[in-house]
């Protein structure tokens, strides 16, 4: 007999929550309200160039990435996330506003009790 399954988090909402309030928000103390409502105490960020541990540390290196691309720059979601078993993943898309796309890419999440333990940043190889 099999133990009873927990039941599967809203992942749409929660990856969705995620770009929109840490990674688009340019307000840092609006963004660590949100990485403290959306992530666990000790959450690790993975990124194509690095590895960082922490609320403080995630929402540096989101702020750090808006500062870089500019005002009018935005992370937008491509269609609802999906996932299962304490995986979702959202394909987005970032550029400024009512422009084309100058990065696209996915995160992948590991969802423990409702909110973000682990986040991969996969970004996709640029066009040939």
């Amino acid at each position: 007999m099999s133990a009873a399954a927990s039941p599967e988090p809203d992942y749409d909402r929660l990856l969705r929550a995620n770009l929109e309030r840490v990674f688009n928000e340019r307000d840092a103390a609006k963004r660590a309200a949100a990485l403290e409502e959306l992530f666990t105490a000790e959450p690790t960020l993975y990124e194509p160039t690095g590895i960082v541990t922490g609320r403080a540390a995630i929402a540096a290196v989101a702020g750090k990435l808006l500062e870089q691309f500019g005002p009018d720059f935005a992370f937008r979601p491509e269609g609802p996330a999906t996932g299962h078993h304490g995986l979702g993943v959202l394909r987005w898309q970032g550029g400024p506003a009512g422009g084309p796309a100058m990065v696209t890419g996915a995160d992948a999440a590991e969802v423990v009790e409702g909110r973000i333990a682990r986040l991969w940043v996969l970004l996709d190889s640029p066009a040939r």
